[in-house]
């Protein structure tokens, strides 16, 4: 037993001085995985996301000359110049490097598919470098491999970084990690220069994280608020958030985001985050000695920074979205991800808050454990209260699953690491074997998954198979290949089929699900929605579509099919067609219904 645990000992210390190379061989290996087990995928070109298939437009058009300033989509809506995308440059640069170095040795359209496969696996080693920097921080140095393993469980999470998944949610969630390692950084310099950073460069890409952004800042300042000392640290955090954010909005900006827009890094963001980052060194210049007195001082300042915004940008106090009334009750109310996770089933609802739960138990164990040290104690609940607020977002939307999931891995991984041994060593046998088991499992994120995995599937109504089957279906290239041999015009479709319709035909389309082209999108759920007459006017009329294009049974029909049972796209799948529309055959094996649409 002694030659055992010396075997363990030197193992755990080659471990704690190698882990680098641990988490580098890690990702090596579960990037290859994946990429194997997405081959038929990637092969297929299965662009599953609205998102992805848009980001694959937006680098084409880069790449073919578009203007780096300019991210308006030219190919859907063309008849009103095109769809306003708030998105940023930043995302796009790996992807379109990858194509333009893969171009020259496979061709253009296989450098896309392993463009595409390969760029959401590069954002997950600095997520996985970062969240092993904040278990050996905060845990110790060497629980990282608990850290690879628990990902594995993480699926909310590692679903941003699978190939294909191109758009920027991968990217975002690595910055966030990177921005927690500079909270949990004893360094207070280094700390706050990473997290200043990490914040600028993921407002450069979107505001999705802007709350995590807002709490870490305001960590640092109650750091100093605790402890004077730490004024390096906020001046650090002060210069490279305004300095990054700065260089972010010159570089990636785009022209219409110059304007004082609310949903992306635009001059409405960039003043709150120059104001604020002035305010933060002006604090920390102040001998203010009592924690008292930096408190209200720095309650103050909060209050100057809401004031500017709310004075300078009073039409950013409301949802940043700015999705008219209309466009929010014909389509934002029903996108799955927009709605709370208790709305989407107790499997789906344990498996997504299991992790975030253990998360912020293990929070509590590394705090408690550290009580004696202020300084470690005031970096971990630094670090714990933006997985706290994701998992409280949750019940509000869905989409904060992921960034809920990754920030409770170090956490989980401390349920592990410290609950496992004092089970392991409790004197009752009882204990000893189901406990160090539980603690393990629980920590590592995999006693739920393993549990909802014994239970039976509830069966599936024929319905929902054949929304599965549709769903499946009509993005596939086979099933789009005969639409993409017709000749090239503008086709009228679902919202979520045009941005597929784009990337992977010569056709244009008219919306994607994108909130500043909510005009478009409403009217596209009005056209299905009403009448013949109706239909008419905004298809043929107001949009010149050249063809006509549904899938019946996808997810976006059975809107119509249950809210609208007598509107127009009923009457289309029921056979009812008027003379304005001439059938186009697709093959006996198309999913697709399609006409000519006569002007």
């Amino acid at each position: 037993m002694q030659g055992a645990g010396q075997v363990v000992e030197r193992l755990n210390a080659w471990g704690a001085r190698h882990w680098k190379l641990i988490v580098l061989l890690f990702w090596l290996g579960y990037a290859a995985y994946a990429l194997f087990i997405k081959w038929g995928q990637i092969r297929g070109f299965a662009l599953a996301d609205t998102d992805d298939n848009l980001r694959m437009a937006q680098v084409r058009a880069l790449l073919n000359g578009q203007g780096w300033y300019d991210l308006v989509q030219h190919r859907l809506d063309p008849v009103h110049g095109g769809a306003d995308i708030h998105w940023s440059r930043l995302v796009d640069l790996p992807l379109a490097g990858l194509m333009l170095l893969l171009r020259p040795l496979l061709g253009v359209a296989d450098a896309e598919r392993w463009a595409a496969a390969i760029a959401p696996l590069l954002a997950f080693l600095p997520m996985l470098l970062a969240l092993a920097l904040i278990t050996r921080r905060l845990v110790d140095v060497r629980a990282v491999p608990l850290v690879l393993v628990t990902m594995v469980f993480a699926g909310s999470a590692t679903g941003m970084v699978q190939p294909l998944r191109i758009d920027h949610h991968g990217w975002q969630l690595a910055f966030l990690a990177l921005g927690l390692a500079g909270l949990a950084d004893p360094s207070r310099r280094r700390g706050g220069v990473t997290t200043g950073l990490a914040a600028a460069a993921s407002l450069a890409i979107g505001l999705e994280m802007l709350i995590y952004i807002a709490l870490m800042g305001a960590a640092h300042v109650l750091f100093w608020v605790s402890d004077r000392d730490q004024r390096a640290r906020l001046v650090a955090y002060a210069v490279s958030l305004s300095g990054g954010t700065a260089a972010a909005f010159l570089l990636f900006a785009s022209y219409d985001n110059r304007a004082a827009v609310c949903d992306a890094l635009s001059p409405v963001w960039l003043g709150d985050a120059l104001v604020g980052a002035a305010l933060m060194v002006g604090l920390a210049m102040l001998r203010a000695e009592r924690w008292t007195m930096r408190l209200a001082l720095a309650a103050g300042a909060g209050l100057l920074i809401a004031g500017f915004h709310a004075l300078a940008s009073p039409q950013c106090l409301t949802r940043l979205e700015g999705v008219s009334p209309e466009a929010t009750a014909l389509w934002l109310s029903h996108v799955r991800e927009a709605r709370p996770i208790y709305r989407h089933g107790a499997e789906i609802m344990a498996l997504t808050l299991s992790l975030p739960i253990a998360g912020l138990l293990g929070y509590g164990l590394v705090a408690w454990r550290g009580r004696g040290d202020t300084d470690l104690l005031r970096r971990t609940i630094a670090v714990a209260v933006p997985g706290l607020v994701a998992l409280i977002l949750l019940f509000w939307q869905t989409r904060t699953g992921p960034a809920a999931q990754m920030m409770a891995v170090p956490g989980a991984v401390a349920v592990a690491f410290i609950l496992a041994p004092l089970a392991y060593n409790a004197r009752s046998p009882l204990l000893r074997v189901p406990g160090t088991v539980v603690a393990v499992l629980l920590g590592l994120g995999a006693l739920v998954p393993l549990i909802t995995g014994q239970l039976p599937n509830k069966p599936k109504t024929a319905a929902q198979k054949r929304v599965d089957v549709a769903n499946r279906t009509c993005p596939s290239l086979r099933a789009l290949a005969p639409v993409a041999r017709q000749p090239r015009g503008l086709i009228f479709t679902f919202v979520d089929l045009g941005p597929r319709i784009i990337t992977v035909t010569k056709h244009d389309a008219i919306a994607g699900p994108y909130h500043r082209n909510d005009r478009a999108i409403a009217d596209v759920m009005n056209a299905f929605r009403g009448d013949e007459a109706q239909a008419r006017r905004i298809i043929a009329q107001e949009y010149r579509s050249d063809y006509l294009l549904v899938c019946p049974d996808m997810s976006t029909a059975t809107i119509f099919q249950a809210e609208t049972p007598k509107g127009f796209y009923m009457q289309l799948v029921r056979g009812k067609v008027p003379d304005w529309l001439t059938p186009i055959d697709l093959g006996p094996k198309s999913p697709y219904l399609m006409w000519k649409v006569a002007r």
